[in-house]
């Protein structure tokens, strides 16, 4: 017996809690975003189910460029209630097990096993999934999470597949540095500067190099991951939210501060009703604005009383934060988000 980490991610998890609800739409180009309709302005993708994504349809490009793409796709307008209420039955399912068990977000988790057949348990995971949810996922099998989760990747849609630190150089090593799980774009940017383009390169660099472009814990970090080391507890404690967040894209560009503070307003107030509703304190409040050249910036300030409930606090946090932008008129404003950060403790 031993300890192997599986990872278990649901295929286009929002498209098929779609077509659960909706059964004649197998098979068929899904897109779902929005209010549903492409002909409105400013409406992005949240996801397409796999026909649709082999027209080049991606979560966050416009509804308008999706539906020209695809013109026989089905648009659905986007049900969060109701994938919250798919996922929490794919993870009690998943808690039957006996593992332990992270949840992740709605549609990932991290199983943690004693067990003499990894692939086996892995087996009866998905097929649990599918009988009880009417889901399909893929399950990655490692020995740490690192390689669970790329295993998962390769067994995507609906298989699975082993990964750990003796095969990984021979699956990963040639793939592009950026592939790694936790790698963003300005890392990548600062790895290929150093000319480390793929997994083998990043795994095989000096240490000092790594350490002195990118600093001790990240320079670390890299490495370890490009070795296929990863970390291999598993955090059963519930998974609780640590913020909350609205936005809304104007039909038309907002050109005066106070249009863009009334706006602002409503949506602080609203979240913080959200947030209060479900029984958390909010500490911090963050303001997003797009301005109509994509440039977004963000702004956030630290409640100086402490976490708090009071809905007007909440809304004078968020004005006092959108004094730091300049909205002097001259840069169109296209989008505006508020976030709360909140308290974990009960």
């Amino acid at each position: 017996m031993s300890w192997w980490l599986l990872h278990v991610d649901l295929d286009q998890f929002i498209a098929a809690v779609e077509i659960l609800r909706r059964p004649e739409l197998r098979g068929r180009p899904v897109v779902v975003g929005g209010d549903g309709d492409p002909t409105r302005a400013r409406q992005v993708v949240a996801t397409a189910s796999y026909e649709a994504r082999a027209f080049g349809v991606r979560s966050g490009i416009p509804l308008r460029v999706a539906a020209r793409r695809c013109p026989d796709a089905v648009f659905l307008p986007s049900d969060p209630p109701a994938y919250r209420a798919a996922s929490a039955d794919v993870m009690a399912t998943l808690a039957r097990f006996p593992v332990q068990l992270q949840v992740y977000g709605w549609d990932e988790a991290f199983l943690g096993a004693e067990t003499g057949d990894p692939m086996a348990l892995a087996a009866d995971v998905r097929r649990a999934v599918l009988d009880e949810t009417g889901l399909s996922c893929a399950v990655g099998v490692g020995d740490n999470k690192l390689t669970a989760k790329h295993a998962a990747r390769f067994a995507k849609p609906g298989g699975i597949h082993q990964l750990t630190a003796g095969t990984w150089m021979a699956a990963m090593g040639a793939k592009p540095a950026a592939e790694l799980w936790g790698i963003g774009p300005k890392t990548t940017k600062k790895l290929t500067a150093l000319g480390l383009h793929t997994v083998a390169d990043l795994a095989g660099a000096d240490p000092a190099t790594l350490t002195e472009h990118l600093g001790a814990n990240a320079g670390g970090w890299l490495l370890l991951s490009a070795r296929g080391t990863g970390e291999t507890t598993v955090d059963t404690t519930p998974w609780v939210a640590r913020s909350r967040s609205r936005e809304t894209t104007f039909a038309a560009d907002l050109t005066d501060r106070a249009s863009v503070a009334q706006q602002v307003a409503a949506l602080a107030r609203a979240l913080g009703a959200d947030v209060v509703a479900d029984g958390r304190r909010v500490t911090h409040v963050a303001v997003k604005v797009r301005f109509s050249s994509f440039f977004t910036p963000t702004r956030v300030m630290k409640l100086r009383a402490g976490p708090t409930t009071d809905l007007d606090e909440i809304e004078r946090a968020a004005m006092t934060v959108l004094d730091k932008f300049d909205l002097d008129g001259a840069r169109p404003v296209r989008l505006v988000g508020v976030r709360t950060d909140l308290a974990m403790d009960p």
